[in-house]
């Protein structure tokens, strides 16, 4: 049997997580043992707790608590703590997701102990090394043992950059393995998409229509930290539902929602709260945001993961971001790239709202990667 060592931290990471350690149970609990790190990167119970409870994800064995601060700051905590721990426990490999702090964090101290890092979401590319989460994944990628992309376009990234698709067994952190096996967060869009629709009441709860709304979600520092960003992207969305008629349901983040009044003008900030039609609501659970998502018309999104998730329930999406790592979405025409310029988001949207000829199609795999993962891994370390 090996010992994996899962770190998450943040909130897509605790729901990707759910898809490994649901797989693991059903299907290789006699091969792999989990123990499972949380940093404590969120730690806002609307942002992390309810997953774990929600999704079914075992509760973490051990959680730093580092909460929030300064990158610096907070990843040197973990790093310091994740160290600690894979002294003690000495997994066989440590399993990190995407490209945040936390992943930064797992992957320096796994290296330097020389503990084989496993990458999922490895060989995304956004282009622009001024976003953290950019430099994030380029270095955990190149200290990683094996490194699972969800998308072609990722394993052709991590070719540019040196890796060889020809290695073979034994992999190493020298000798890594690159494989291209689908989208870990599909399988859970697959598995958790009936259960919404059984128990979310999130539609009812805020009196929200089918099909008659636009989901929005609005939380990169890059947009919430600039007053001019923030500004043009609500001054957007203003104009939208005042022109269409359309509702805009926004789950906002609790930073977003803190900095709103402080970067929009005084006539911004309250335009934004007198129109009924933009309903601001509290951070919402994992299914909750399915049933949102299979629900809206179209999707306003900074996230990542949201623009994905877009895709996997046949939605477009408008990016509020200047590039994008999920290049796939927006080459095939079900995403568009806007940035926070006000009259582009209204572009964007204006030509999704009047064509219902976008395509959808099948790039992120079987909805299987997590058994992937898992046997190879059990053929990499056992």
């Amino acid at each position: 049997m090996i010992k994996i060592l899962t770190v998450i931290g943040a909130r897509p990471q605790i729901i990707k997580a759910a898809a490994l350690s649901r797989c693991i149970k059903e299907s290789y609990s006699s091969e792999i043992k989990e123990l499972i790190v949380h940093t404590g990167q969120h730690y806002d119970q609307n942002m992390s707790q309810i997953f774990f409870d929600e999704l079914g994800i075992p509760k973490p064995n051990m959680n730093l608590s580092v909460g929030s601060g300064n990158h610096g700051v907070q990843t040197a905590k973990m790093i310091e703590g994740l160290e600690e721990i894979l002294i003690a426990e000495q997994p066989d490999a440590i399993v990190v997701y995407g490209d945040t702090n936390s992943t930064l964090a797992a992957g320096v101290a796994a290296s330097k102990l020389h503990v084989p890092i496993v990458h999922i979401e490895a060989g995304l590319r956004s282009y622009n090394k001024k976003m953290p989460e950019e430099v994030n994944r380029i270095m955990c990628d190149h200290a990683s043992t094996l490194l699972f992309s969800p998308t072609k376009a990722g394993i052709e990234n991590l070719i540019k950059e040196g890796f060889k698709t020809t290695n073979l067994q034994p992999y190493t952190m020298n000798n890594p393995g690159i494989f291209h096996c689908g989208d870990i967060m599909y399988d859970n869009s697959l598995h958790f998409s009936k259960l919404s629709d059984q128990q979310s009441t999130v539609l009812d709860d805020n009196d929200i229509e089918k099909d008659k709304f636009v989901l929005s979600t609005i939380h990169r520092n890059d947009n919430t930290d600039i007053p001019e960003r923030l500004s043009g992207i609500f001054e957007a969305i203003l104009e939208i539902i005042e022109n269409h008629n359309i509702s805009f349901v926004l789950p906002l983040h609790p930073r977003t929602n803190k900095l709103l009044k402080q970067n929009t003008s005084a006539e911004l900030y309250l335009n934004i709260k007198s129109e009924k039609r933009l309903k601001i609501i509290p951070p919402v659970s994992f299914l909750d945001m399915i049933a949102l998502e299979k629900n809206a018309k179209i999707i306003v999104t900074d996230s990542g993961g949201v623009q994905k998730e877009a895709f996997f329930f046949k939605k477009p999406c408008v990016i509020l971001r200047p590039e994008t790592e999920w290049v796939e979405l927006v080459s095939c025409g079900a995403a568009k790239i806007v940035g926070w310029h006000k009259d582009k988001i209204i572009s964007a949207f204006n030509d999704y709202y009047t064509t219902t000829n976008v395509s959808f199609p099948p790039l992120f795999g079987d909805g299987k990667a997590a058994s992937f993962m898992c046997a190879k891994m059990i053929e990499t370390f056992e």
